[in-house]
């Protein structure tokens, strides 16, 4: 056969640039693999993807990435386990400084400080990976699981987490954020969204922890005015593991058996999640409970939503300071939703802007209270919780689903 190619189109093929495809780095278990992965992870072209085999890699440094566009993938989190068990310093397992990175499929146990953290990033992405800290819920573990700060477009898909001394998955100072199918149990709270804007939480399960969903904004921090969050579709249920947080930390005053908690944030909507055995109560709105010094805070939770949602066993076994101090108002069991009433000071009577209000419409059963507090006393004009749940319905409109660049969705 005889192939004829002109001139022209000779000349426009040498003409045409030539343009390298980066190539995969595959890291395989053995001797040296530690600095093998390191080296990989520094070395790694954008476009490509550093692949990790099967096995156990015991390190004793922690891992970093800076390389944009690129993925970091195991053999599954069953099978690749990046241990951190000898780890000489107190830092993070694998650290992630770029933009457009995918995590996927392997493990991360028993790093001496956050398991995985991204910080800065654009487009991140944990996809089927895992943080574990083998020898259970203890305070000398590290703080954080899956810890994306200060991101943008942030997803987590099908993440465990184990162990967790503060949050097994804490997305903190960060906008548009979606965490679902994902399992958090055994850390101090299973999820928290901290200080960030516009987040999806949905179908996880966070169960034995000592506090399920936190969505929290807290004073003195470079990002402040979270908003725009939805919970929902989500199973809490027997979050039952005491506090074992470090003194001083904030989630330290977050009881045993606490199901949703939403403190000092706006536009929160929680609902069709299912809540049962959580021994505090299955919801709490709450403001921000100590001094600060910072004028651009707002301490107190404004326009939430809670509807749709189903109860089961709850409020039996109010736990802590924060329990008793509940209960000794609202009585045991602690009614399915709380909302501790404090409203901004001295301005009572003035907090009555649609858009900020408490709003709940749940089942005809469901319990509530309205404790009326003001910091940790009872109203002067009020001896007794308002637990009149009529009195609170309405809505607000619901923030949009989040979209993100990265994501095809589930």
């Amino acid at each position: 056969m005889t192939i004829r190619v002109s001139i022209s189109t000779l000349m426009l093929a040498v003409a045409l640039p030539f343009h390298a495809v980066a190539a995969d780095i595959v890291v395989e278990a053995g001797e040296g693999a530690a600095e093998r992965l390191q080296e990989a992870l520094i070395s790694v072209e954008p476009g490509s993807a550093v692949k990790i085999g099967p096995g156990r890699f015991d390190l004793t440094e922690g891992l970093s990435l800076d390389v944009d566009n690129v993925k970091v993938q195991g053999a599954g989190a069953g099978q690749t386990v990046l241990s951190f068990k000898g780890q000489t310093g107190a830092g993070e397992g694998l650290l992630v400084t770029s933009d457009k990175v995918v995590l996927e499929d392997f493990a991360v146990e028993d790093t001496k400080g956050d398991g995985i953290k991204s910080k800065g990033s654009d487009q991140i992405t944990f996809r089927n990976v895992s943080v574990v800290w083998t020898g259970g819920p203890k305070e000398t573990n590290g703080a954080y699981g899956v810890y994306p700060v200060a991101s943008k477009n942030v997803l987590i898909d099908g993440v465990f987490v184990s162990g967790a001394s503060d949050a097994g998955i804490y997305v903190g100072q960060s906008e548009d954020i979606v965490v679902r199918n994902s399992r958090a149990e055994y850390n101090v709270a299973g999820i928290e969204i901290e200080n960030s804007k516009r987040a999806d939480v949905y179908k996880n399960t966070v169960t034995h922890n000592t506090g399920g969903i936190l969505v929290f904004d807290l004073p003195n921090l470079p990002v402040q005015g979270g908003h725009d969050i939805r919970v929902f579709d989500n199973d809490v249920v027997e979050n039952d593991t005491a506090n074992f947080a470090p003194k001083g930390n904030i989630v330290a005053i977050v009881p045993k058996g606490m199901g949703v908690m939403v403190m000092a944030n706006r536009n929160v909507h929680v609902f069709g999640n299912r809540f049962d055995k959580n021994g505090t109560t299955h919801v709490l709105l709450a403001a921000y409970p100590n001094d600060y010094d910072d004028d651009n805070y707002m301490f107190v939770p404004r326009g939430v939503y809670v509807h749709g949602n189903t109860y089961g066993e709850g409020g039996g076994s109010p736990d802590g300071e924060v329990g008793k101090l509940i209960s000794d108002i609202s009585g045991t069991p602690v009614p399915d939703i709380v909302w501790d009433g404090v409203t901004r000071i001295p301005e009572y009577f003035s907090w009555v802007a649609a858009e900020n209000r408490i709003y709940v419409d749940e089942a005809e059963g469901t319990t509530f209270a309205n404790l009326k507090m003001i910091s940790n006393m009872l109203l002067p004009w009020s001896t007794a919780p308002d637990t009149d749940i009529a009195g609170y319905k309405g809505s607000l409109p619901e923030p949009p689903p989040v979209k993100l660049p990265q994501d095809g969705g589930a």
